[in-house]
């Protein structure tokens, strides 16, 4: 079976901030980002393979017989927009996307290219409704 690239690592969030990101209105971005998904998570951010930003963490397993570790919450500050990972397949998510500003869907992310773009009281919601579902759906370390 095929080993899992995203893994959590030890490198620093802030070094990663600092060199991979050049814009000064992303880093900006960024450093929000971490501050907002850290308080409505509950965990410290991590960096999970070489380009995303994690909070805490879930363990899932496909029917395939696949499986491994993933972010409850996260994002990665790629060049030309933001990816975050903060979105489950549930009514209630597909209702707040209606109110959530300018942004593209991925298969697993979405992307936005800054933060002025979106409605950050529907990002909280979107990433509360995620960690609910994960942590219904899967071994979550949003469990107390």
């Amino acid at each position: 079976m095929a080993k899992n690239k995203t893994i959590q690592t030890e490198v620093n969030v802030i070094d990663f901030i600092n060199s991979y990101v050049d814009n000064e209105q992303k880093k900006i971005d960024s450093n929000n980002l971490i501050e907002l998904m850290e308080k409505w998570s509950g965990f410290k951010p991590k960096m999970w393979g070489p380009t995303i930003i994690g909070f805490g963490s879930y363990h899932y397993k496909y029917k395939s017989g696949h499986e491994g570790d993933a972010p409850l919450l996260g994002f990665s500050p790629r060049k030309g927009q933001f990816s975050l990972y903060i979105y489950s397949k549930t009514d209630k998510s597909d209702e707040l996307l209606k109110d959530f500003g300018k942004f593209k869907m991925g298969k697993a992310c979405i992307y936005v290219k800054k933060l002025a773009d979106i409605d950050i009281s529907i990002l909280e919601k979107l990433c509360i409704e995620t960690i609910g579902y994960l942590n219904k759906h899967h071994e979550c370390a949003c469990r107390s």
